[in-house]
């Protein structure tokens, strides 16, 4: 049976922040932290041991495998800053063409440094990303 590695933790993000980042990508670090908490108005969680992820849902796959994920997050990696996002479609496409410099896989946007992206987009992104999600595995509280 699988088992889901990424899953979130109880661990103190700002005490990982501190101690984990590569120093190289500290100071864009707490800037993102700041930033995704203001764009999905939920508080910083540690998901595995480096991604800092922001709200959660609950996903059932038509193959039967569920699970919990972050609904957006970061991982401020040494070489770049994945960023995790559930988006998908041309709304996506017209936000990732205004970002600035980056590259992107299905469902992460790498980039060097904060400065070379316009954050404004980027918190477009971040709330298309929990708007989707959360219309496409909405929650049975």
């Amino acid at each position: 049976m699988y088992v889901l590695k990424t899953k979130e933790m109880d661990d103190d993000v700002m005490e990982y922040m501190e101690i984990s980042v590569p120093e190289k990508r500290r100071e864009d670090a707490f800037k993102l932290l700041d930033l995704f908490t203001e764009a999905s108005g939920f508080e910083g969680k540690l998901w595995g041991k480096s991604i800092i992820g922001f709200g959660s849902y609950h996903y059932t796959y038509a193959s039967g495998h569920e699970g919990d994920a972050a609904l957006a997050g970061f991982s401020p990696r040494k070489s770049k800053i994945s960023i995790y996002l559930g988006c998908t479609g041309t709304d996506k496409d017209k936000l990732l063409s205004k970002l600035g410099k980056h590259t992107s896989g299905k469902g992460c946007v790498y980039i060097n440094r904060l400065s070379d992206v316009d954050t404004d987009i980027l918190k477009e992104l971040i709330r298309l990303s929990i708007h989707q999600l959360q219309t496409k595995y909405p929650s049975n509280e």
